[in-house]
């Protein structure tokens, strides 16, 4: 690896996940100390705690509610505060997406939804930025969203919608940090394959493969690479973007 986040101190939440996994081991890889968080999937994330240390890197792992404004306040300062007080680069990347058609759906099924989705993004990126604009080099922030912010489907209506408010949140935001050299942007995935996925869904993993472009499902590393890239220096002149990391499926047509 290429060192291209050394030295710095990047706060990853859901980190216990698939795709959080991911891109905290490339974050280890890359130079950085990661502080990994979880909501109650301690035993994931204690296990990717011990991958990031076979890497050489520091981590620590940190438990919070995202849903809880004081919550996602209290992870950032501590992660700061297991830096050394720096924090220079957060992934935003704590999420869910439960099913509900929006016929049967309730204002309750919505708000758990949005605010761990939504919410927490703007709680945690307010957060960090309060340390970052204290740095000399700022910092980046990056949402995880989803290709689904674009290409809603079925059923996915309050997933769909809270992603697409994470987009131009981080457009909103980059207007408004970049004075304080803090960049934010998102990462858009597609699909992005876990262990059970073919068995549990073939019909739809088969579609995808056909569709996309690069010929299979996406990998918690190429979202990564993506979050990595954004987060160091060969992305100094990038905020407010958009990354769509999905094989080239979106560039397909729909008619």
């Amino acid at each position: 690896m290429s060192g291209l986040l050394q030295g710095q101190v990047a706060l990853v939440t859901g980190a216990g996940g698939g795709i959080g996994r991911g891109i905290a081991l490339r974050f280890a890889q890359e130079g950085a100390a990661v502080a990994l968080h979880c909501r109650t999937g301690m035993t994931a994330a204690r296990e990717v705690a011990a991958a990031v240390r076979d890497l050489g890197a520091r981590t620590v792992v940190l438990q919070a509610d995202l849903t809880d404004e004081d919550e996602c306040r209290g992870l950032v300062g501590e992660a700061a505060e297991w830096g050394g007080g720096r924090l220079t680069a957060l992934v935003n990347n704590a999420g869910v997406q439960p099913t509900q058609g929006l016929a049967g759906m309730t204002a309750a099924q919505w708000r758990a939804v949005v605010d761990t989705n939504l919410s927490s993004v703007f709680a945690c990126t307010q957060a960090a930025v309060e340390i970052m604009r204290e740095q000399d080099a700022g910092g980046t922030v990056t949402h995880i969203a989803s290709i689904e912010a674009r290409m809603p489907a079925a059923e996915h209506a309050h997933y769909a919608a809270s992603k697409a408010a994470v987009v131009m949140h981080a457009r909103s935001a980059a207007l408004e940090y970049g004075r304080y050299g803090i960049r934010v942007n998102t990462v858009s995935p597609g699909l992005i394959d876990r262990a059970g996925l073919a068995e549990a869904w073939p019909e739809g993993v088969r579609r995808w493969q056909r569709a996309a472009p690069a010929g299979r499902l996406g990998r918690p590393e190429d979202v990564g690479d993506a979050c990595v890239f954004l987060a160091s220096p060969l992305a100094s002149w990038i905020t407010g973007h958009d990354l769509v990391v999905d094989g080239g499926v979106s560039a397909r047509p729909t008619w």
